[in-house]
């Protein structure tokens, strides 16, 4: 062989491509091994909760005990949880992906259920008040506990170099604001999550069917046919995601556990405000809630709460109305017996109307707060415009993190008070946030609870446990036994 071609060929791929003994080194020194140690250890939980699970251990139990778990993983391995934070990044990430489709087909399949406009209207307003309502009692809820504690006074807030012009930045003018709320780009606002633009682009395509169905059903009987197919389909792989929550409820707790403990020094400082906001958001989610929901949809709220629970963790933890939101609905309807018709249709909205915890009692706590630690006087006409403005402020609110932040953003802008606060406050919001979040979530569910009773709508032998969904019916794992008293339930059979 030409000693030219000789020269051309490689001596050895393992000889080129070894790497540097110094690079290699350099490589395993900047190994976190902390992380890593944490990361093995999650990995054994994981397979714990596998065990526990393929021995009959319930879900909801299962989510219990990751949360414990998760809060000890992160006091252990404080600092340390940068490779177990990917793994509830990706839960985050593909729960989020499917909220969107999810929100499509539901609102389709539940409003092509309905089979009038009317039934569309009575349902449609009923679930807009009462989201609203529990947004307006969270707020006056809040004012109270506020100006009861006096919460600011003597706070001797020095906002001298404290520059709020990045939260300036996340209000964007009002007629952007209105025209942002209607689609123009329907992949874009999918894309983005835009909720209310899916929502009203989902209607305008549900309501034109309701009027061509009226007038000749056979006409537009194959897109009923598919609707229906695609959310049961849509909602099987749902299921497979929704199955994994207590596997990412283990690895969130854990970073927000770590997170919380290195901000606790910050919040001690501003612990007033922290504590006012968590009692005011827990006693809105369990003791408000619990009394509308014996009142007016004449449930028990103890066994509605425990139903409840796997979605109130997960929005715990992910701090996402829109996160939580697949696990919202199934929870509706397969556990509580609310119809797929009305949970399918108040729970999406529930994610950008209402949402008392980052809507109504944060912006509001911290009005006040700002107002007693600037010694700004306030009637009763400022306190009632503050009121009014939350509600307002409910009205489009998107339910992803950092919500919060901008709502109070909004509020305080529109009363005229310093937004420079906010920044202040910022080291506490995140926690805050948890708890806010689970109560949007547990309000949203409230909401449909009580619009699905009111319309007739709820099954009392799916919140008893003694009847299933109709979807859980092709379930290998139910007891051929099962019985329902359920029309519907039957009727699928």
């Amino acid at each position: 062989m030409p000693r030219g071609i000789r020269r051309s060929i490689p001596s050895s791929p393992c000889t080129e491509s070894a790497p540097h003994p110094r690079r290699s080194e350099a490589v395993v020194a900047d190994l976190d091994w902390l992380s890593l140690a944490a990361l093995a250890l999650i990995a054994v939980l994981f397979v714990g909760l596998f065990l526990l699970r393929r021995a009959g251990a319930k879900f909801t139990l299962l989510t219990v005990i990751a949360l414990v778990v998760g809060i000890g993983v992160g006091l252990l391995f404080q600092g340390h949880l940068d490779y177990v934070d990917v793994i509830g990044t990706i839960y985050v990430n593909v729960i989020t992906a499917v909220v969107a489709p999810l929100i499509i087909v539901s609102v389709l399949s539940s409003v092509t259920s309905l089979g009038s406009l009317a039934k569309l209207r009575t349902i449609g307003l009923s679930s807009v008040f009462w989201l609203l309502a529990t947004n307006l009692i969270a707020i006056l809820l809040t004012l109270g506990l506020a100006l009861a504690t006096g919460i600011g006074k003597g706070a001797n807030l020095e906002l001298a170099g404290v520059d709020g012009s990045a939260l300036t930045g996340l209000l964007a003018p009002l007629d952007e604001v209105i025209v942002g709320l209607f689609p123009n780009n329907v992949v874009g606002d999918i894309s983005s999550n835009n909720i209310i633009a899916i929502i009203l682009f989902t209607l305008l395509i549900a309501v034109s069917y309701l009027i061509v169905a009226d007038k000749n059903a056979e006409k537009v009987r194959p897109f009923k046919e598919f609707v229906d197919a695609t959310r049961r389909v849509l909602f099987k792989a749902v299921g497979f995601i929704i199955a994994l929550t207590p596997y990412a409820v283990l690895a969130l707790v854990a970073v927000t556990t770590s997170t919380a403990v290195a901000r606790i020094e910050t919040a001690l400082a501003l612990v007033g405000v922290l504590v006012i906001a968590l009692v005011a958001c827990f006693v809105d989610a369990y003791l408000v809630n619990g009394v509308l929901l014996r009142v007016f949809a004449d449930l028990n709220p103890l066994r509605f709460f425990r139903l409840l629970t796997p979605a109130q963790y997960t929005a715990f933890t992910t701090q996402s109305s829109i996160g939580t939101l697949p696990l919202t609905i199934s929870t509706l309807t397969r556990k509580i017996g609310v119809s797929d018709e009305v949970a399918g249709f108040t729970a999406p909205i529930g994610t950008t109307i209402g949402m008392p915890g980052c809507a109504g009692i944060w912006p509001t706590l911290v009005a006040v707060f700002t107002v007693n630690a600037l010694g700004i006087e306030y009637t009763v006409l400022d306190y009632v415009v503050l009121v009014v403005l939350g509600l307002l402020v409910s009205l489009g609110t998107a339910g992803v993190p950092g919500t919060a932040i901008v709502t109070a953003t909004a509020v305080l802008t529109a009363v005229g008070l310093p937004i420079e606060v906010l920044v202040l406050l910022i080291p506490i919001s995140a926690i805050a946030g948890t708890a806010s979040t689970m109560a949007n979530v547990t309000a949203a569910a409230t909401s449909a609870a009580i619009v699905a009773r009111r319309a007739g709508a709820l099954d009392d032998e799916i919140f008893a446990g003694r009847a299933v969904h109709r979807d859980d019916l092709d379930d290998p794992d139910l007891p051929e036994t099962i019985t329902s008293h359920s029309p519907e339930l039957a009727a699928s059979r």
